[in-house]
């Protein structure tokens, strides 16, 4: 098959989904008033409440789902073929992860700019809120720990990468200073921001750092120890000194980097090299893994973090909320389509490689991380006149930025929850920011110094999805209790609980086999937390329908 062929109907069927079941979505459950003010404007405190610019927002919100994950898991998924991995991505997106994403957006905006955790308390009752900030907690360090591991690695792998990521972050701080305090418009800035930047990653492949170069012995726990102390550095800043305006930046290179993967793909047209479906005899069995495996490809509960943590507290306007919420995650399905092509059609193009290569064993799928959509999409960008060394390096960057965006999220919206546990536990010295941000990041870094980091995947994009489930549960009883059509929503939500437990439960096993006993528990904590909070739902729900 032709890859032209499998990226047409993949984009195609994302611009139908936004054109029509985005709107039938909107119609009948969220049903947003163009009129009503935001939380943005209403409490506006110039630091988490700051309402944006919609481009402005939605290169933020954007950047922040689209990180590492909905490019590496479509690789790893490659594992059990093309055909099963781009069904559930385009599925998936369409009617589970981005109507997921939109509706987070839209009740957080409607209750005042509260977390998906704060609303579990008004929508179920307070023993939810607690369980669900614990759930999210635990999500949260996986998220963290993955993303620090994986961007560790690239900047070890590919050091031409370090000097533009780094510069960039002074880029972003310059950018945001010259939009909200001297009032100039986005677009030019950022459009020389990313200029810049380019310059930069051309610099990178003159002058690679490795800092094994100056004499360090593990750089990987170096890399990740500065990564961390940067994300909570930036988490603590007003969201436009840096998250915003290096948000809008990449969303940009984003977009230019996706431009030029899709141009490569339809001007060359390579042919799908990987099978349509490889079910090997030993590794994971295609369900539930496939559907935990692709991520933040088809459905992610972090989204909903995102949305609900930061990005609604940011809308300016209810109006355009379903571009923002809704529109964004099918960006992502765009990612993740290119990702996979890249690594089923571009890895052809790599002398020497091949899908027995990267795919031969589980093992080794499984550990190859983004590197079959660098190397694949790098190949392509060759046949369209990149050199080696610029091609990989822009794509690595690529991959980096939007690593690093997703960890400065994730670790802002730690700080929030360990916050809100403060709050809702009496524990006062978590009330505090800075003690907060410490304890968000530090069982993070614990996992990752640990030599977690490369185990973490499965039990990451479980629990995410899991906490999509979850997530759903709330929209879905908070607009069923408005005697809305809620069967868009619930639909998913049991589909997802269905398979997440069954991934966990079989994950269970393994840990306990392999005497992985920290993960054993994690695991085992998260399935005690998932039963808890849907019997809370399922009584509240059957005892609703009594009364009526």
């Amino acid at each position: 098959m032709k890859s032209s062929l499998l990226a047409s109907i993949g984009l195609i069927s994302f611009y139908l989904g936004y054109l029509f079941y985005s709107k039938y979505i909107s119609k009948t459950i969220f049903r947003e008033k163009t009129d009503e003010k935001t939380p943005a404007h209403s409490y506006n405190d110039g630091v988490d409440f700051v309402p944006t610019n919609k481009n402005i927002l939605l290169g933020h919100h954007f950047t922040s789902i689209a990180g590492a994950a909905p490019i590496i898991g479509p690789c790893i998924a490659l594992y059990w073929g093309w055909l099963p991995a781009f069904i559930w991505i385009v599925i998936g997106i369409i009617f589970m992860g981005a109507v997921h994403d939109y509706g987070a957006l839209v009740i957080s905006a409607k209750e005042k700019g509260q977390t998906i955790a704060s609303l579990s308390s008004k929508v179920l009752n307070s023993r939810v809120r607690i369980m669900f900030l614990l759930f999210v907690a635990c999500l949260t360090w996986l998220v963290l720990a993955v993303f620090a591991n994986a961007i560790a690695g690239l900047f070890i792998n590919n050091p031409s990468s370090v000097i533009p990521i780094n510069i960039e972050i002074l880029i972003a701080i310059i950018i945001g200073i010259v939009i909200y305090k001297k009032n100039w418009n986005a677009l030019i800035p950022s459009i020389l921001a990313l200029i810049a930047l380019y310059f930069f990653i051309f610099v990178g492949t003159k002058v690679p750092i490795s800092l094994s170069d100056f004499g360090v012995q593990n750089e990987k726990q170096v890399w990740i120890v500065f990564l961390f102390i940067y994300s909570s550095i930036a988490s603590l800043l007003p969201v436009w000194v840096l998250l915003q305006p290096r948000d809008y930046i990449n969303s940009h290179q984003l977009f230019v980097g996706l431009g030029l993967i899709y141009f490569s793909i339809f001007i060359i047209n390579p042919n799908i090299s990987a099978p349509a479906i490889n079910i090997p005899e030993h590794g994971p069995s295609i369900f539930p893994f496939l559907f935990i495996t692709v991520a933040c490809g088809a459905i992610s509960g972090f989204h909903g973090l995102v949305s609900s943590g930061t990005t609604s507290k940011q809308l300016n306007r209810f109006s355009e909320a379903r571009q923002i919420g809704y529109g964004s995650m099918l960006g992502e399905g765009a990612l993740g389509l290119a990702s996979l092509i890249a690594a089923a059609a571009g890895l052809s193009l790599v002398a020497g490689c091949s899908f027995e290569g990267f795919y031969g064993t589980w093992e080794t799928a499984s550990s190859n991380g983004a590197i079959p959509f660098i190397s694949g999409s790098s190949a392509m960008l060759e046949k369209i006149g990149f050199s080696n060394i610029v091609a990989s390096t822009l794509i690595s960057v690529l991959v980096i930025s939007f690593a690093a965006t997703t960890l400065d999220t994730a670790t802002r919206i730690q700080r929030m929850i360990m916050v809100e546990l403060g709050s809702v536990l009496r524990i006062n010295f978590l009330k505090n920011k800075y003690f907060a941000t410490i304890v968000g990041v530090l069982p993070a870094y614990l996992l990752v110094s640990n030599g977690m980091g490369g185990k973490l995947w499965p039990i990451f994009g479980t629990s995410n999805q899991m906490l999509a489930a979850l997530t759903l549960m709330i929209i879905s009883i908070y607009y069923w209790k408005k005697s809305r059509n809620v069967i868009p929503l619930v639909v998913p939500m049991i589909f997802l609980i269905f398979v997440t437990l069954t991934a966990l439960i079989s994950k269970t096993h393994m840990f306990f086999q392999n005497n992985d006993y920290l993960l054993l528990s994690l695991n085992t904590i998260l399935i005690g937390l998932i039963f808890w909070m849907v019997a809370e739902g399922f009584i509240l729900v059957r005892s609703k329908s009594n009364d009526k």
